[in-house]
């Protein structure tokens, strides 16, 4: 982290959560940060589900809620990013204060309900970015999302998807936010099913055919992780991201600790890891699979891959370590594979998988 970045943070850390978010961004898309450009080497030069990725670290969805800074973000050293989540209407999300950062825990958080401007301004946004020359210079995704009041959340995922998705790559099905009610309820086996069917059917509409992947979360029981190992097999998912936030709370100091919504970060960072690897071990490598939740380091991006997945997204962490977080993680990593003696990193994929089980 350079010193100009270093203070930058300090600077936003006097600021309440959400508006330093809502600073950094406008700072980022202001190109006031010092960007590092495309960072990738023959070893870190991956693909998946069809997505050709110079890196495999990924920015994670909700960071830029809303496409606001595509141009940039592509510029930042990630591998491939992901906005969103976004939902057919505009919504204001839960009441504020819903961000809260757990300074001692180095975690997160966040009660937002699936904030947004709707599918209509990010759809354009996106369409924009799209057809601007050297606007997107890595695979760019859209996590799909339902809105509150709706009566069809299922459809809501459709509608998305048949609006935006042909100024994506990806997009993900997330229905495992712990902020919206019910919605988790949709990862249950019947309703997942139909929920991805249509889906599906929404993506065979698109001008090309986009990889579909899906977002679940990490309090999962191992019977449950199954059948969602199962349900997406038959539906035909392109790759699965383990895991979004937990609403465990377990060993945290920070005075927030008891506040309602998911938690991110450091305190994340075993458990979806352990949720991460039973899943590669349902599988069988016949999806493959996108490792988050408390990843700020290389050696723990290094730890995912080698529990099981193919490439890692990041968010959290940046809070306290900066954009500048994925380009440093991706040189490091791109070491720490030539100590093992990996020539690349698809064979590093997994080779730890059941020492987390």
């Amino acid at each position: 982290m350079s010193r100009l970045e270093h203070l930058a943070l300090k600077a936003l850390y006097l600021f309440d959560p959400e508006k330093a978010h809502t600073l950094a961004l406008l700072g980022l898309r202001s190109n006031c940060a010092p960007l590092s450009g495309p960072l990738t080497s023959p070893r870190l030069q991956t693909e998946i589900s069809g997505l050709k990725l110079g890196n495999p670290i990924g920015l994670a969805a909700g960071f830029d809620k809303n496409a606001q800074a595509i141009s940039q973000l592509s510029r930042a050293g990630f591998g491939f990013i992901e906005v969103g989540a976004v939902t057919p209407l505009p919504q204001p999300g839960n009441p504020k204060p819903r961000l809260f950062r757990l300074s001692e825990d180095k975690a997160v958080i966040n009660r937002f309900g699936f904030n947004n401007e709707g599918m209509e301004v990010v759809g354009a946004r996106l369409k924009k970015a799209t057809d601007t020359h050297n606007e997107r210079n890595v695979p760019l995704g859209l996590n799909l999302g339902a809105n509150k009041t709706s009566t069809d959340k299922a459809e809501d995922f459709a509608k998305v998807l048949r609006h935006c998705g042909n100024s994506v790559d990806f997009a993900t099905v997330n229905v495992s936010s712990p902020n919206t009610e019910k919605l988790r309820d949709l990862q249950g086996a019947e309703a997942l099913a139909s929920l991805l069917e249509g889906v599906m059917n929404a993506r065979d509409t698109l001008e090309k055919k986009i990889p579909i992947f899906l977002k679940i979360a990490p309090d999962l029981e191992i019977s449950e992780i199954k059948e969602i190992a199962q349900v997406a097999t038959n539906a035909n998912i392109d790759a699965i991201i383990a895991t979004n936030t937990t609403l465990e709370r377990k060993n945290l100091h920070s005075k927030h600790q008891n506040e309602q919504g998911g938690l991110s970060g450091q305190p994340l960072f075993e458990k979806s890891t352990q949720v991460l690897a039973q899943l590669s071990k349902e599988l069988d490598a016949k999806i493959p699979l996108i490792g988050v939740g408390g990843v700020s380091s290389a050696t723990q991006a290094y730890a995912k891959i080698r529990a099981g997945a193919s490439a890692i997204q990041l968010y959290s962490a940046m809070v306290y370590q900066g954009l500048s977080l994925a380009g440093k993680i991706a040189i490091e990593l791109d070491q720490l594979l030539e100590n093992d003696g990996f020539e690349h990193i698809s064979h590093a994929v997994g080779v730890d998988r059941d020492d987390w089980l």
